[in-house]
């Protein structure tokens, strides 16, 4: 399949789970209080500040994800749904304290909820939308039900632990690659993979197919953050709505940053010096930005990305699911990971 096809395959994929997830996940946040409910349809999109419509939210990956493993499972997908509405209540409510616990004051260029109502408020709204994300799962007709909870759960607590890493690796200066790829398998690769696993898991899939689509999760996710990563030194500020070089300016030790201070050396020296020091202006971001090249930190994120992608499909590969189901996942990883930078 060509690189255009291919897109058009994974484009095609998300706007069809997008629209059939929708009205369900809006159902689910229609039971929130009203507060509650005001600043989460904000925060996806739905409505601006003065309530009337919004432009709609993000592209549904997740449950995009959960909806075509459903598929994967020989099922259609409607089976998958309430796995793949309680992805996205639980993607939303890690935005939501992201936003607080990073200071971002806008996303997508509009308001955050904690900037606009205040912390308390946006923590209790995350709150309520994981809540809300158990309660749909368990209300499942799925025989399977109780099980695609338990996963959420401990998909939750593994998002929880790859996020507190990343604030406590704020505050050290010896951070690993081996450390940045955990933290990031636990923030970011978690969720993917229990959203690839999820609608398979409430089809009643066998458990081959359902470690399979969880692996093939995981390794997006994975290839996922690295993309993520090169993006942040690197990418478009019109594509990625972040500054340029945004990630340095915060001094994040993101993965290409960390590959090039423990193996560039010259270069990874004095990157290391730039980031326990403070200067910050273009001229400094720019050299910065040019030691983690030299440091090697840019070949090697884009290699082990498509090295990832590479394991994620070749997890599929190993088991019989419908060709079809296949290729829109497979559409769907590349179409994540081959993004410019």
């Amino acid at each position: 399949m060509t690189a255009s096809a291919t897109s058009t395959t994974a484009v095609d994929a998300l706007r069809r789970c997008r629209d059939l997830v929708t009205p369900a996940l809006q159902g689910a946040v229609e039971r929130l209080d009203p507060a509650s409910r005001e600043q989460a349809s904000y925060h996806l999109g739905w409505t601006e500040l003065d309530g009337s419509p919004g432009n709609g939210g993000g592209k549904a990956v997740r449950p995009a994800l959960a909806l075509l493993s459903t598929q994967a499972a020989g099922s259609p997908a409607a089976v998958g749904l309430p796995g793949a509405v309680a992805v996205e209540l639980v993607h939303n409510f890690s935005l939501l304290h992201d936003d607080l616990m990073d200071g971002d004051t806008e996303r997508r260029h509009r308001r955050t909820v904690w900037a606009q109502w205040g912390a308390p408020s946006a923590i209790l709204t995350g709150d309520a939308l994981l809540a809300l994300a158990v309660e749909i799962l368990l209300e499942s007709e799925s025989p399977h039900a109780a099980a695609a909870a338990s996963l959420i759960a401990r998909t939750t607590r593994e998002l929880i632990r790859g996020q507190a890493e990343d604030v406590a690796f704020e505050r050290r200066g010896d951070v690993s690659v081996d450390e940045c790829l955990a933290m990031a398998s636990g923030k970011t690769g978690s969720l993917l993979a229990a959203s690839a696993e999820v609608g398979a898991l409430l089809a009643g899939a066998c458990p081959t197919v359902t470690a399979a689509l969880r692996t093939f999760g995981a390794e997006v996710g994975a290839a996922f953050q690295l993309v993520d990563d090169l993006l942040g030194i690197w990418g478009d500020p019109t594509v990625t709505g972040k500054p340029v070089l945004s990630d340095l300016r915060s001094r994040k030790k993101s993965l290409p940053v960390t590959y090039a201070v423990h193996h560039g050396g010259a270069a990874g020296v004095e990157l290391a010096c730039w980031l326990n020091g403070s200067g910050d202006d273009e001229h400094d971001l720019r050299r910065a930005a040019a030691l983690v090249e030299t440091g090697g930190g840019r070949d090697w994120a884009a290699a082990e990305a498509r090295r990832r992608m590479s394991l994620a499909e070749k997890a599929l590969a190993g088991v019989d699911i419908p060709p079809v189901a296949r290729a829109e996942l497979v559409a769907l990883g590349r179409h994540l990971t081959d993004r410019e930078f």
